[in-house]
């Protein structure tokens, strides 16, 4: 008899295959003594298998470049660092010398000491971090006891797709499921801004989230429909769901041919409003695939991914140089690059400091300001590299006038020492702010006033508003971008702009969610900023957009408190 669970659903339509189940937390970890002569030896099994680790996740790294957004590859190289870190390479070996134990229980040991510390920290952040180190521990245990992490897997019936029921993957594992044989997946945990979750958009993998239960409900090869889409997973489906979902999948294939013939069409609406579709980016090598997608211009290069995971931090010239190299792989288009924002869910090597809180810490801008000297080294590069191309630089995380002040003026100083010391720059590049916190949304007088645009940062703005972090599994379902409050807000931004004659556009999730695009045109928006595999269907929206039409229904929507009400309006927009 058919069953259908209800998770959360990170889109890129249905998949239909026989299930595996993966039981991750079901290894067995062996535990005997060795004898002092044996303790080279030991050592070296463990050395030889954080050395095959490392290759494997190197490898991971490699594939990043053509198989996943850049973006991953910070979380890649997170995993690499805790790897290469003492904790996970010295203190197993000195475990196995002094309690003369073996490699796998002295790592099991080691992890439990570490992750022991992370129980008592409520902090989201380092919850994070805690799995990071349970998954690069896991990698390694699976080595040191000969088990793969995925390719032990039994084939699945001939001609027939299969999808893993897991409690939980990491965005490698999720990189690496097309390798060993898997078209879709299922976790227990998760939420749609999950780092597996992304991964699975971009690399265009059905998946639903948040499960909870999965693996109790479902038996080796049962039949199996992920509905990535509206977050629904249906085991043993009757032949009538089963011939729906099967038409389902083949129109899918056919739209995403259709989607890639819009390329070179422009993004206008049914009544000719012209709509900017921008791409959101981590590298400069990222650049030429966001135009081969259509984009028309970098909305966001977020350039704190040249900080992460490494010892040394990118000098002046490094920075330069990837700045000019984004600049002059864009010749017609603008390139917006926004100045680093590390301390709450991405941080560098030498950053020590913690916090209750880091979502609410010292991040961002109020990090920069805290250590201008750096701070004035990337603005120097970011001018350096203006004559490259059409350079826009944007501000994160402000929220008062004295930072607007002491932000402009490091510029102005920034500017000032290139002068005396002879060097090129673009004295007017367009200087922007993110709105994501919400005193800025509310007093928005002091943006437009000082500022050449704006950028609405909506994964944090939503963050702080409803007061759920996105990515904690107990309340990721509560993460609402139609919450009335929500709404309101943009609604007001988007008014506030547009009257004041400021520029704006959105670069978070949301400008990226097809579902929305409608509503958002109502509002006002009329640039979008999205990772770059995103863009085809919005533009195909947006094509099919009649702005006049959907203005009055997003205006109701603004005047509406009842959650079934607003999804009844979206769906008459989106009608």
């Amino acid at each position: 008899m058919s069953l259908s669970l209800h998770g959360i659903g990170a889109g890129n339509g249905v998949m239909i295959g026989r299930a595996h189940l993966h039981h991750p937390s079901l290894l067995s970890i062996p535990h005997y003594r060795i004898t002092p002569e044996q303790v080279d030896a030991e050592c070296a099994r463990f050395n030889q298998a954080h050395a095959a680790v490392r290759q494997e996740l190197e490898t991971l790294h490699q594939r990043l470049h053509t198989e996943a957004p850049s973006e991953l590859s910070a979380l890649i190289g997170v995993h690499l660092m805790i790897l290469n870190d003492a904790p996970l390479k010295d203190a197993p070996i000195a475990q196995i010398t002094t309690l003369l134990c073996n490699a796998e229980w002295a790592l099991h040991t080691q992890t439990a000491a570490i992750t022991q510390q992370f129980n008592t920290i409520s902090d989201a952040y380092l919850r994070e971090r805690r799995n990071d180190i349970l998954q690069t521990s896991q990698r390694l245990m699976r080595v040191l006891l000969g088990q793969a992490k995925l390719s032990q897997l039994p084939t699945a019936h001939t001609g027939e797709l299969r999808i893993l029921i897991a409690h939980d993957l990491s965005p490698a594992e999720v990189i690496d499921l097309n390798a060993h044989g898997f078209s879709s997946f299922v976790t227990d945990l998760g939420g749609a801004t999950s780092h597996s979750a992304i991964v699975a958009r971009s690399l265009n993998i059905p998946c639903v989230v948040a499960l909870h239960h999965a693996l109790l409900w479902l038996q080796q090869d049962d039949l199996v429909i992920v509905d990535g889409n509206h977050g629904v997973l249906i085991i043993d489906p009757d032949p009538q769901v089963l011939a729906e979902y099967t038409q389902r999948q083949a129109q899918q294939r056919l739209t995403r041919q259709q989607l890639a013939t819009l390329r070179d069409i422009p993004a206008q609406s049914i009544d000719g409003q012209a709509i900017r579709l921008h791409a959101n980016i981590e590298r400069p090598s990222d650049v030429a695939g966001a135009l081969a997608q259509g984009a028309t211009g970098i909305g966001l290069f977020r350039s704190e991914f040249l900080f992460l995971n490494r010892r040394e931090l990118p000098d002046e010239e490094e920075q330069f140089e990837a700045y000019r190299q984004a600049l002059t792989a864009s010749p017609h288009y603008p390139v917006t690059i926004r100045t680093y924002d590390l301390g709450a869910d991405k941080t560098i090597a030498e950053q020590l400091r913690t916090s209750a809180n880091p979502a609410l810490g010292l991040r961002a801008i109020r990090l920069c300001l805290s250590e201008p000297k750096r701070f004035l080294i990337q603005l120097r590069a970011l001018y350096r590299a203006s004559p490259y191309g059409q350079l826009k630089i944007l501000i994160p995380m402000l929220m008062s006038a004295s930072e607007i002040d002491q932000t402009l003026s490091l510029i102005a100083q920034a500017k000032a020492s290139l002068v005396a010391d002879g060097l090129a720059f673009n004295p007017a590049v367009p200087i922007g702010a993110m709105v994501e916190i919400p005193a800025a949304a509310l007093a928005l007088d002091l943006f437009t006033k000082r500022f050449d645009f704006l950028s609405v940062g909506t994964n944090d703005l939503l963050q702080y508003l409803l007061a759920i972090n996105r990515t904690d599994n107990a309340v990721a379902h509560l993460y609402d971008p139609l919450h009335p409050a929500v709404l309101f807000v943009l609604a007001h931004i988007f008014k506030h702009a547009t009257n004041t004659g400021t520029p704006f556009s959105i670069c978070g999730e949301m400008a990226g969610d097809v579902r929305l695009t409608r509503l958002l045109l109502g509002l006002g928006l009329r640039e979008f900023s999205m990772h770059a595999t995103q863009l085809p269907e919005i533009k195909q929206r947006i094509l099919h957009t009649d702005i006049q039409t959907a203005t009055p229904l997003a205006q109701q929507m603004l005047l509406t408190s009842d959650p079934q009400q607003l999804h009844q309006l979206l769906e008459q927009i989106n009608h």
